[in-house]
């Protein structure tokens, strides 16, 4: 079984959000067989930014899934979704 890396956009709820302790809440967070491959950071409007996380999970029944739902039950994250994905 192969991985696949996927980079998912995670906005906070606020530009008033301290992004270093989400990115620590996000890595803690992470389901048993994901790994974080690293975070961008990206200017999306009115002073909100984005986090960009690229996750590597196991090629399986699910893919993303489990990690899109521990990312979105943590706090001050307002959405999650899927920007690429790839096998590698």
């Amino acid at each position: 079984m192969g991985k696949v890396a996927a980079k998912l956009k995670v906005m906070p709820q606020s530009p008033e959000i301290d992004l270093d302790d989400l990115q620590e809440r996000l890595e803690q967070s992470l389901p048993e067989g994901a790994k974080i491959n690293g975070f961008e950071r990206d200017d999306v409007a009115f002073g909100l930014v984005a986090l960009l996380p690229t996750v590597i999970v196991p090629d399986d029944a699910g893919g993303t899934e489990a990690v899109e739902e521990s990312f979105s039950s943590v706090d001050d994250v307002e959405s999650v979704e899927v920007e690429n994905v790839g096998r590698i």
